[in-house]
């Protein structure tokens, strides 16, 4: 006999009111956590639409090959690229072309410039592309003046360069500053410097010249004195040239007034005085040319170049 464990209430604790499900429902739901359709997932393809799959993908191959034959070379290169960027986003990369082996003209310059060129470097100059290049470059600088950058000057380090045609016009380095970052027009002074550089491994110096202002000439003479070069004065040295010019003139008039009384006092008889004034010709001073020394040839050229 079955008994109660409630006796008072006539039913068992254990028991439910709802009926009991099925085996086969239950089975269902077991099944439900395996095959669950997401939202925007695919439904899983059977077999027999496998036939039907094939035949769409080879009819678009087909399209796809006969859309392609109809464009020209252009057209095709430039549609595969960009399929080949549609698919494969951030690989394009790979199809820009390798710049690690190429130079560029500034390159080659870098590689071939000097600062002076020697009667050895011209000789070479016609052996490669590279070196006639870079001497054609040489040909259009302007070497009378230079172009200084005084940003290391605390380190006793100065960086020269020619002039351009553009920088010539414009005055740089010759009636404005030479310094590469100055413009100022006032109180410039020249200097000479014994520019000493590295090229190619080898020590080199040279003399050049440098127009600055009073700022940046002592930048320049930090540490060290150049040399400065001195100009003179217009005035001066037309004064110099004018009275040059007098005495030379004052000289050949009292020549002329010395050979004009000879010639002028009475002769005895008309031989003695045609000999006598043959004679005074021959005996009349030479005039001489006067030389220039080497200090009038030199302050000569330096006149003509402060011009």
């Amino acid at each position: 006999m079955k008994s109660n464990r409630n006796p008072y209430r006539g039913i068992d604790d254990l028991q439910s009111e709802f009926d009991e499900e099925s085996d086969v429902e239950r089975k269902k739901k077991r099944m439900d956590f395996r095959e669950k359709d997401y939202p925007g997932e695919e439904p899983k393809k059977e077999r027999k639409d496998g036939k039907k799959w094939f035949q769409d993908e080879h009819g678009r191959m087909h399209r796809q090959m006969a859309r392609m034959s109809s464009l020209n070379a252009y057209q095709r290169h430039k549609e595969i690229i960009n399929l080949y960027y549609l698919s494969f986003p951030g690989s394009t990369e790979l199809l820009k072309p390798s710049t690690s082996h190429e130079r560029t003209d500034l390159d080659v310059l870098k590689d071939n410039h000097k600062f002076i060129w020697d009667e050895e470097d011209l000789a070479n100059s016609e052996k490669s592309w590279e070196t006639r290049m870079a001497k054609r470059y040489y040909d259009k600088l302007f070497k009378e003046y230079c172009i200084v950058d005084l940003s290391l000057y605390k380190n006793n380090k100065i960086a020269m360069r020619w002039r351009t045609e553009k920088e010539v016009k414009d005055g740089k380095g010759q009636f404005i500053c030479g310094a590469r970052k100055c413009e100022i027009q006032k109180h410039l002074k020249s200097w000479e410097v014994n520019f000493a550089y590295v090229e190619n491994g080898v020590k080199k110096n040279t003399l050049v010249k440098v127009r600055l202002c009073e700022g940046c000439s002592e930048k320049l003479n930090y540490g060290t004195k150049k040399r400065e070069v001195e100009k003179k004065k217009k005035i001066l040295r037309k004064w110099e040239k004018n009275r040059h010019e007098k005495s030379e003139k004052n000289e050949k008039i009292d020549n002329l007034l010395v050979s004009e009384e000879k010639l002028e006092k009475p002769a005895e008889s008309t031989s003695s005085a045609s000999a006598k004034s043959s004679t005074e010709i021959w005996e009349a001073p030479i005039e001489k040319e006067v030389e220039k020394s080497v200090d009038d040839d030199i302050d000569d050229f330096l006149d003509d170049l402060f011009q």
